[in-house]
């Protein structure tokens, strides 16, 4: 391994002209375990981090968390707490050494630091090949050179307080290498609650194994202009689909406090004026009700509902007020009103840009002042941590910021230094594990269901796809992107994987069966680009040259595959475009083929959507598959030739023009539908109307029947939950995947409200002739607007249900009416008198009726309460439990024996879904027998108890 990886590197630096040579020294070998020196220190169950040979609170690991950090913070100098508000970037960033080196003792970090970021993980700058240092792989040596640097901290500090070591993460951790996942704008195109959960998991424990312990992830920013060039780092334009991704993101990284997650970028940071970027990054053209609506709505589920311990605050300034300085934003919303309890780090130079581009601070000094004062805990930035910490220290001598802020930002940095363990378990023991965990077998299967589960088929005229194997003799492949890697090597992921290209994936599916023609056509840009997007310079000699060539392919062929879209030159961080068309020579070679007369299927590798308008005219087939990372190649070949079938749904909306641009999803009532239909000179049309394709569009190779929508109850009042129905039937001939989509309009709402709201989704596997329910729950969430006043309410009256396969594909509809307290008839709200419950009173009869498919659900204590007959002797009852991600859940078995007392008699963890299990436990005489939940968003479908009291 060790070999192979030094083999690549120098192929690549002579590949890039650099004179750099590899480091000379003999890599030592690793242990299979990390030991650290000083063993005096290391005590049974806990650490003597101060060196006193006293259990001081801060270092019992039975004591409180709080109890733990006033111990601490009290015996911190101003020079120690300062410390840990700066972020250290890492080797051949800021930081000129990968090991500890005697000089460190004599540093700013002496006293500890707060994070070191993106230490040892590969990158060095942008253009520039991974870094050859010996430290940073395998995974085994880069989890003991980081160790190695822990036990700096750790021993030669006073207090010995553990750095948090920071990383990126949002298509897997950044490393040499790491399991490779599809861009996170593909991975929303997923729509699969599990599956993420799973991408969270893995990216945490691989980031862990190596010696990580925060990760920046996820993106929780809502897509709203397609030329953004982080378009690519959205899951789509939905609020609601953005937060229920980012919750399962949360929850699979920070399980079991394995690492934090730090979200970015807070707050209205994802839609600049005229997309701009760079410096630019300011004056988000919102008003504030779309900011709560849109951009504050994600934050506030994930922190509140996943409990997510990081927050990036962003660049940019809304209404005149940057973020980076505003006690608003930082303090009142994200920690008073969000109930926020871990740390927020700057984005790079949002700090600076406080004075050297807002203009709201004179000086660096004062935009430290503010930065605190408003909230920030650390600074992160590839600056010197003394251009931070020395002003910052300068403030609180001269009287011009209170040391009590000062302990206020320090808190929130070691409460989740103790939550991740780092008092505890400081370092990554199992340098052996970290070789075997990192892209791993099971690990990569995951990457592989998320680029196949990732890709949209666009358009599938006449049954072009899938391809017959046997039918098949010659295959001509072209386009930029056809043998291209590196769209999965990009920054903030893993940067040294083997990536397997559309061309590899097809060689490797036909095996020799079907000859493979190649050439490239065209580059992804011409050498006058951007500028040919608005000059048609002609096509030189040796374009039209490439160009012919696979025309030539595609004659002697009997399908062409085109594979076109974008790259690392045309998306991505500053890189926001003045068009969605296809850059470059692109358009010239499609249309070159398309002209052969041959079956022509046009793949689309790219990071935001196009402009595709003539490819969706003119060519049969069209597959979207975003950057579907390192797998993406045997993905889209799996699904060329029908070894799986496409179930990805657009998260995002494609513009037929940059014209048009605002235009996405959700909308305002009518804000989307423009001017005259009949076009040409007689006509009255001035401007192209409508989107390319909606949100929520995606086709299958198999065909789906929607029926029997149930609403239930039809009329709550505002804070009841009403469950929606339907049945989906598979009416084609292959399995398949669907997305079935529920959205919520307010008919009539005192503010303007969206045309549609996303406020339900699941994705649903199905075999031909199957049929499925789908049940989908309502909560006030769900039918909540910002009033006048600025308070979330949910008026009474009358709310369209509605399900679809798109956002314009609507298959049923129905009415739910809210109606005012104490306005609602029996009729409306009967249920079994036998049975009680918490919240949501009016499904309570959905765990009696003998159907698995409904269900009452709650969150962590809630419970439902059951009466018994007279007399009733209970030892046991069978539940079936269902839970949406699939994960285990907790709950409680309580009797009472009268006068409203409950004893536990039964606790356990679920872990199977959707069908009854038995539960045995000591016989007693009750009155009635409660289940107590003791995690969050389980539902109860059935119970079977023999003692039940009858009506």
């Amino acid at each position: 391994m060790k070999k192979k990886y030094r083999e690549r590197l120098i192929i690549t630096i002579l590949l890039l002209g650099s004179t750099s040579t590899l480091p000379a020294q003999k890599i030592a070998k690793i242990p299979a375990v990390y030991k650290p020196v000083k063993k005096e220190m290391y005590k049974k169950g806990w650490i003597d981090f101060n060196k006193n040979g006293i259990k001081d609170i801060y270092e019992d690991p039975t004591a409180p968390i709080d109890a733990r950090i006033e111990d601490l913070l009290g015996q911190m100098t101003l020079n120690e707490k300062t410390c840990q508000m700066v972020t250290l970037y890492g080797y051949k960033r800021v930081l000129k050494d990968d090991l500890p080196t005697p000089e460190w003792k004599q540093m700013l970090w002496k006293d500890g630091i707060g994070a070191i970021d993106e230490h040892l993980n590969g990158f060095q700058q942008w253009g520039l090949p991974p870094s050859d240092n010996e430290n940073v792989w395998p995974a085994s040596r880069h989890a003991w050179a980081l160790n190695e640097v822990q036990r700096f901290f750790i021993e030669e500090t006073r207090l010995g307080i553990p750095v948090d070591f920071t990383n990126e993460g949002i298509r897997g951790v950044e490393s040499y290498k790491a399991t490779n996942f599809p861009t996170q704008l593909g991975l929303g195109h997923t729509w699969n609650r599990k599956l993420i959960h799973q991408v969270g998991l893995i990216t945490g424990r691989e980031a862990r194994m190596l010696g990580y312990t925060n990760v920046y992830a996820p993106i929780l920013d809502v897509g709203r202009d397609q030329r953004w060039g982080r378009y690519e780092e959205v899951y789509g334009e939905s609020p609601y689909l953005v937060a229920e991704l980012g919750i399962e993101m949360v929850r699979g990284m920070q399980h079991n406090y394995q690492v934090a997650a730090t979200g970015k970028h807070f707050i209205a940071y994802s839609n600049n004026k005229g997309a701009r970027e760079g410096m630019a990054r300011v004056d988000p053209q919102m008003s504030p009700h779309e900011v709560e609506m849109i951009h504050v709505y994600p934050f506030k589920r994930v922190i509140q509902e996943a409990g997510l311990l990081g927050v990036m605050s962003s660049y940019n300034d809304y209404d005149g007020w940057p973020i980076q300085s505003s006690y608003y934003w930082l303090t009142t919303r994200l920690r008073g009103q969000m109930g926020f309890r871990g740390y927020v780090v700057s984005d790079s130079d949002a700090v600076e840009y406080l004075y050297t581009k807002h203009g709201t601070a004179k000086d660096m000094k004062e935009a430290v002042r503010q930065s605190v004062e408003a909230g920030l805990n650390v600074r992160c930035t590839f600056r010197s941590p003394d251009s931070y910490v020395l002003p910052l220290r300068e403030l609180v001598r001269e009287g011009g910021l209170n040391e009590e802020v000062i302990n206020d930002r320090v808190r929130d940095i070691l409460r989740v230094k103790f939550l991740v363990g780092l008092f505890d378990a400081p370092y990554q023991t199992d340098l052996k594990g970290a070789d075997a965990e990192v892209e791993k077998d099971e690990n990569e299967a995951v990457a592989l269901q998320a680029s196949r589960e990732s890709i949209v088929l666009l358009k599938n005229e006449q049954n072009t796809l899938p391809l017959d194997i046997t039918s098949v003799k010659k295959i001509a492949v072209c386009g930029p992107n056809a043998a291209e890697k590196a769209y999965a090597l990009t920054h903030y992921g893993p940067l040294a994987v083997e990536v397997t290209t559309v061309l590899d994936g097809l060689r490797e599916k036909l095996n020799g069966k079907v000859e493979v023609l190649y050439t490239q056509g065209c580059d992804l840009v011409d050498a006058n680009w951007p500028e040919s997007e608005i000059i048609g310079y002609p096509l030189t000699d040796n374009e039209q040259a490439e160009i012919n060539k696979a025309v030539i392919q595609a004659q002697e062929a009997d399908v062409a595959i085109v594979v076109l879209g974008g790259g690392q030159r045309t998306c991505g961080e500053n890189k926001s475009r003045s068009s969605l068309d296809l850059p470059g020579r692109q358009l010239d070679l499609l249309k070159a083929v398309q002209a052969t007369g041959k079956p022509v299927i046009l793949v689309l590798i790219n990071g935001r959507p196009l402009s595709v308008n003539w490819a969706d005219k003119f060519v049969p087939a069209i597959i979207e598959a975003w950057y579907p990372g390192s797998k993406g190649g045997t993905a889209i070949a799996d699904i060329l030739f029908g070894d799986y079938n496409p179930g990805g749904k657009l998260t995002v909306t494609f513009p037929k023009s940059v014209g048009q641009i605002p235009f996405n999803f959700p909308c305002k009532p009518s804000s989307q539908i423009d001017g005259g239909k009949n076009p040409g000179p007689e006509g009255n049309m001035s401007r192209i109307n409508g989107a390319l394709y909606p949100f929520g569009y995606g086709l299958s190779y198999t065909t789906f029947e929607y029926s029997d929508i149930s609403i239930f109850p039809k009329a709550i009042t505002p804070n009841q939950k009403a469950q929606v129905r339907c049945k989906i039937t598979n009416t084609g001939r292959r399995a398949g995947d669907e997305v079935v989509q529920l959205y919520v309009r307010d008919i009539l709402s005192s503010v303007t409200t969206y045309e549609k709201n996303l406020e339900g989704f699941e994705r649903i596997h199905l075999q031909p002739g199957e049929t499925k329910e789908v049940s989908f729950t309502l909560d006030r969430k769900a039918l909540e607007l910002l009033n006048a006043n600025n308070d979330w309410v949910v008026e009474p009256g009358d709310f369209s249900i509605m399900l679809g396969a798109s956002s314009e594909d609507i298959r049923l509809s129905g009415i739910l009416t809210v109606k005012e307290y104490g306005s609602m008839g029996t009729e409306e709200t009967e249920t079994d008198a036998s049975v009680s419950a918490s919240t949501n009173p009016e499904m309570t009869n959905n765990v009696l009726d003998n159907n698995l498919s409904t269900s009452w659900e709650g969150n962590k204590g809630d419970y439902i309460t059951f009466a018994l007959e007279n007399g009733a002797k209970v030892d046991g009852l069978s539940i079936a439990f269902n839970r949406a991600n699939g994960l285990p859940a907790e709950f409680e078995i309580q009797l009472s024996g009268g006068g409203g007392q409950f004893l536990t008699v039964y606790s356990g963890t679920v872990s199977e879904y959707n069908k009854l299990l038995p539960f045995h436990f000591k016989g007693t005489t009750a009155s009635d027998l409660r289940i107590i939940l003791g995690s969050d968003r389980i539902g109860i479908s059935e119970v079977k108890l023999e003692q039940l009291k009858k009506k």
